[in-house]
């Protein structure tokens, strides 16, 4: 296959929502020595960005934008495989570790999110539900984090939010990362409260608010 073809296959893997085309494809253009970079860029993200706007028209819907996401993870893990944290965090548009809250098992909206993320080429570390706060500052350094991104779905789990927060100033890191929390029980006034950069309330919108942030971050 020529490198055209190679990006066009890769492309067709996400909106056919096919991991396991994504993954044969992506050795393809690595034993083609085909820059992953482009392949990300050109290929997967072209894929990814159709199906988001098909999402955000009401012509996709969770369940094939999730498997849309797998498929381009699953490339995405086979291009960066040998690439370091700092080289793979150049990749994209910004590094970001998202999580449901300790004591909240709920995840389907932060699937959502990490999804639209995806999509808008953010690199994605999840580190699923009922998450330790002191897990969550950790890994954040270990990635080398721009964002942390935290959801909680009960209100009972929500003061977890806000001690993220303390203990990122507890370490004096706070300013290290953009900090942004959702979650049904979640509004902009508990989050002005509590310090946080950033609160919305769709994933769409979550996107929008991150790459305004990064830039802000970027050009201070």
């Amino acid at each position: 296959m020529s490198k055209e073809e190679i990006l066009e296959k890769l492309k067709q893997s996400i909106t056919e929502m096919d991991s396991d085309l994504a993954v044969e494809v992506a050795n393809v253009a690595l034993e083609a020595e085909i820059d992953p970079l482009e392949c990300i860029s050109e290929g997967l993200s072209v894929g990814m960005k159709e199906m988001s706007d098909l999402f955000d028209e009401g012509e996709a819907f969770v369940p094939e934008l999730l498997m849309a996401s797998e498929a381009f993870e699953s490339a995405v893990k086979v291009l960066t495989s040998k690439m370091s944290i700092e080289e793979k965090n150049s990749t994209s548009n910004g590094t970001v570790v998202i999580h449901t809250v300790q004591g909240d098992i709920h995840d389907i909206g932060k699937n959502i999110v990490k999804t639209m993320f995806i999509a808008n080429n953010f690199t994605v570390y999840d580190l699923g539900r009922d998450v330790p706060i002191e897990t969550v500052v950790e890994k954040a350094k270990e990635y080398k984090a721009d964002f942390i991104l935290g959801s909680a779905l009960m209100t009972t789990t929500m003061p977890a939010q806000r001690d993220i927060i303390n203990l990122l100033k507890e370490e004096g890191i706070r300013d290290d990362f953009i900090v942004m929390y959702g979650g049904a029980p979640v509004s902009k006034e508990w989050c002005d409260s509590i310090g946080a950069d950033g609160y919305t309330d769709t994933a769409t919108e979550a996107v929008a608010m991150a790459k305004e942030l990064i830039l802000k971050k970027r050009s201070a």
